[in-house]
């Protein structure tokens, strides 16, 4: 039945369709032949396993309500994984000569006439995804589509194809009204911005004081086309592509305050971060280079190629993200110096980000004392090509000596807070203890049934990724449209149901999050998850993935199997992976039955001790369930690998905003427990009042007898007389 609706779905859109494609792109009997083989390709793989119901497939194509569906919010593995040995084999079957490059295999461009190609391996092809780009048209598509390409050529007998031989769905009325705003707003900024050179003296003098950038001269701010919008005093940095190098974008650089020396900043980019993938500099770029160096900021690789005159281009997102789409407009670099910063976690990011782009081509700025970020090290006066010089390389043996670690130890004792991690603004008493979430750390966490795992977890991984964390949620037990409504409740902090004119305001804010859904949902098998999981770090390079929970991964496992086995299998997985892959893996895990009125402890993790030993961080939701008074729910610390600090604070839950809160630290005061003996101090407390009562009784008993021993005596005189 979805089948036939999917396929009933999909004839509506092409007839809807039709005319208009027709008429601005006039394609050719190709085109329609193209279409059907890769919607019949894409029946064939969607006929094992229905990933879309057709009510989610009309709302996904505005065919019911008119919104726009955010294609990137959710991420899927194909359901064939595709290798690099796989592409090989392939083009050779085809007999397309390729050349094997740092992260793309590299082929002569099929939507280029063979007579202007010559030569030229333009089209690149993504070794670990498939995804390929023309450098020459800008077409892109994923594996599938390219095959597709191919085979249509060779059934045609064709030397090449159309660049518009790609059918995409049609943008809706609302997508490409957004899209034409926001290309009137970008002209209307850059026309109403100033150069540098056109303004007075004093006037750039002070916003270079501004910006930190009086180091920087006028004729590097105008070689990278930068401009000053004076409404906001904004720096503007343009982005400029595609094959007549229009002005595509831009990001709009505002100081947001001082504090101290310190300026801080905000960026706002047109368009939307998600869709912005500027490499600022790439335009001064010649052919020939074979030396790049990549900052994280647009000042930085303006500090760079002053200071080096070398080429320099800066990642649209900072330190936060290597898009894959950027991969093939780096390809041509022999060396790739990667100089994103002056802190830890630029540094973290340089030795992910060397991954993607081949270890062996890329070196590494050590930030330290002496090699702080690019602009920092100009306006310093150093000498920036020793510098660039001096950086290490990517790949390393096996083995290390302690000087090479020597600058690694010593940038951890200098830079402890940035060590410790990333701070959680809603729950400080969880720093005191934690210090703050860390990369390549396995977190176990569980807690009652009923009692709120979700609830507080999801709070959790909101308040990380609100400071930039890129996020991944695997929501097994609950599908992901009630876990975003959770979150955007908790984002809100208030019920939307009950002001739903502030819906869009607050659903915009919390779509710019690097927050991402598995389209997942019950008992899966760990290979897939696991496959899923490697997907999203290499395409969005994720920081924290949540998994909810262990239980519903077992249920596809070879039931021949001991159940204990397999969780014990699937625990030192995640371990692997956060290791690996650098990232941070939150696992809840559901506890054995206990009694109601005991508390959860470590041993209470359903399954042996393969889970505690392998995390480094073990959190328990702690339930009261025979008390309704607030504070019955307390969040407690059994485990901290980084610095051994356990304790419990209590949990307050708001309902009409679903989070959870820390009592005020004078009505609940933060108490460390003991990890020998739990509930120790009210032991203590019990045998003290003990011995108090003990201690009356025995004073009591004590004037008892001495008022006795007085009156006898008294008694015995009388008698005498």
């Amino acid at each position: 039945m979805w089948r036939g609706l999917l396929l009933k779905g999909t004839t509506c859109l092409l007839q809807a369709s039709a005319q208009s494609f027709l008429h601005q792109r006039h394609a050719s009997s190709q085109c329609f032949r193209l279409l059907t083989h890769r919607f019949l390709h894409k029946l064939r793989e969607t006929s094992c396993i229905p990933r879309l119901r057709s009510t989610d497939f009309f709302q996904s194509h505005n065919l019911i309500r008119n919104y726009k569906k955010d294609a990137k919010s959710t991420v899927e593995f194909p359901l064939s994984p595709i290798t690099v040995t796989d592409i090989k084999q392939y083009l050779r079957s085809k007999d397309i000569p390729f050349h094997d490059g740092y992260s793309c295999l590299h082929i002569p461009s099929i939507f280029i006439d063979v007579f202007t190609r010559k030569d030229s391996f333009s089209l690149f092809i993504d070794k670990t995804t498939g995804q390929f780009l023309c450098k020459d048209t800008l077409v892109e598509g994923s594996w599938e589509d390219l095959q597709d390409c191919l085979e249509v050529m060779q059934k045609d007998e064709q030397d090449s194809l159309s660049p518009h031989v790609l059918l995409g769905y049609p943008e809706s009325l609302e997508e490409q009204e957004e899209r034409e705003r926001e290309l009137r707003e970008v002209r209307e900024i850059w026309s109403s911005s100033l150069p540098f050179t056109d303004l007075h003296d004093e006037e750039a003098q002070l916003v270079k004081t501004m910006f930190q950038i009086t180091k920087i001269s006028n004729a590097t701010l105008k070689k990278f086309g930068v401009r000053l919008f004076k409404p906001t005093k904004s720096l503007v940095f343009p982005w400029f592509g595609g094959p007549d190098s229009s002005l595509k974008g831009i990001k709009l650089l505002s100081a947001q305050g001082i504090d101290g020396e310190k300026v801080t900043y905000n960026e706002a980019t047109v368009p939307k971060c998600t869709s912005y993938f500027n490499l600022f500099g790439l335009t001064l770029v010649n052919r020939m280079d074979s030396e790049v160096v990549v900052t994280g900021s647009e000042l930085d690789t303006m500090a760079v190629c002053q200071g080096t005159g070398l080429p320099s281009v800066a990642l649209p997102r900072g330190v936060s993200c290597l898009p894959p789409a950027l991969l093939p407009y780096l390809e041509q670099f022999k060396r790739v110096t990667l100089w994103l910063g002056g802190d830890i976690r630029s540094w973290e990011a340089s030795k992910i980000f060397s991954r993607k782009l081949g270890m062996r081509r890329c070196t590494l700025v050590r930030p330290g004392e002496f090699q702080p970020c690019p602009l920092e090290a100009l306006s310093q006066g150093k000498n920036l090509s020793r510098i660039v010089k001096a950086s290490i390389p990517a790949a390393h043996k096996s083995i290390v000596s302690f000087k090479q670690l020597r600058e690694d130890v010593y940038g951890e004792l200098m830079n402890t807070d940035q060590v410790a991690g990333v701070k959680w603004t809603r729950f400080p008493e969880l720093n005191r203890i934690l210090k703050g979430h860390r990369k390549g750390e396995l977190t176990v966490f569980t807690g009652p049934t009923g009692s709120g795992k979700t609830t507080f977890i999801s709070e959790l991984a909101l308040d990380l990724c609100m400071q930039g964390v890129n996020t991944l949620w695997g929501s097994f037990e609950i599908n992901n449209v009630r876990l975003a409504k959770i979150m955007l409740t908790q984002f809100a902090m208030q019920r939307l149901e009950e002001n739903l004119e502030q819906y869009d305001f607050w659903a915009d804010r919390f779509e710019e999050l690097p927050l991402y859904f598995m389209t997942f949902h019950g008992q899966q098998n760990i290979k897939t998850v696991l496959d899923t999981m490697q997907h999203a770090v290499y395409l969005y390079d994720i920081n924290h993935v949540i998994i909810d929970n262990l239980q519903f991964m077992m249920g596809q496992e070879n039931l021949s199997v001991d159940k204990f086995a397999v969780q014990d299998h699937i625990i030192g997985v995640f371990r692997k992976f956060a290791t690996n892959s650098s990232c941070h893996v939150t696992l809840i895990i559901h506890p054995r039955k206990e009694e109601d009125d005991k508390e959860l402890q470590t041993a209470s993790i359903f399954g042996s001790a393969k889970a505690s030993q392998e995390a480094d961080n073990v959190l328990i939701l702690q339930e009261k369930k025979l008390v309704t008074c607030p504070g019955r729910r307390s969040l407690q610390v059994t485990k901290n690998r980084f610095d051994g600090d356990v304790g419990l604070f209590p949990l307050d839950f708001i309902k009409s905003s679903l989070t959870f809160s820390t009592p005020i630290k004078g009505k609940h005061k933060l108490r460390k427990v003991a990890a020998k003996l739990e509930n120790e101090e009210e032991v203590q407390e019990n045998e003290v009042t003990v011995k108090k009562d003990e201690g009356k009784k025995e004073k009591a008993a004590k004037t008892a007898k001495a008022s006795q021993a007085v009156k006898r005596p008294a008694n015995g005189n009388e008698k005498a007389k």
